[in-house]
């Protein structure tokens, strides 16, 4: 056995290569998805899966933080944020705005991973992205605020054209 010290990577920088890993790992399955059945069912299976996970991604997130739920929207969007910058957001992976006006949540994307590397595969249809955000903040927010009636409003999509993403999310108590 050697005596010398054996590799350590950095818990920070560890988080970063775990992060980058799990968008490698969801796009490479993907593509795998697309070569073997076609453009049309891994979109489907992509956005299926992708709101399971938005579930589980939720529900890990509030246990972490040993939270059941969130308190309400404002609460939510800080549990929602907490989980981004453990993904990676403060590093490039996702940039986006926010404003609550009541039970009402307005998102601004400005840069989205899950896109860029769609764009990057040059897939036949680069909007596979854009698909599985179509419910997912609703998936979100659902999970962080079970006792709430939540919904989605999709408002511009760069996928399709516009220079930002724009979702709105409403939350009312049930």
């Amino acid at each position: 056995m050697s005596a010398k010290k054996p590799y350590e990577i950095p818990y920070d920088v560890r988080a970063q290569v775990m992060a980058g890993l799990a968008l490698a790992w969801d796009g490479q399955w993907f593509l795998k998805v697309n070569d073997k059945f076609g453009w049309d069912t891994a979109a489907e299976l992509n956005i299926r899966t992708r709101h399971a996970f938005g579930r589980l991604e939720m529900r890990s997130t509030l246990q972490a933080l040993g939270k059941k739920k969130a308190d309400d929207l404002r609460d939510a969007l800080e549990v929602w944020q907490a989980y981004f910058r453990m993904f990676g957001a403060d590093r490039g992976v996702f940039a986006g705005d926010y404003a609550i006006e009541g039970d009402t949540l307005t998102v601004t994307v400005h840069k989205c991973a899950a896109r860029e590397g769609a764009k990057r595969a040059k897939l036949e249809k680069d909007v596979q992205a854009c698909l599985t955000c179509e419910q997912l903040w609703q998936i979100w927010f659902s999970s962080l605020l079970p006792d709430h009636d939540v919904s989605q409003e999709t408002i511009a999509r760069m996928g399709f054209g516009a220079p930002v993403c724009s979702f709105r999310v409403t939350a009312r108590k049930k």
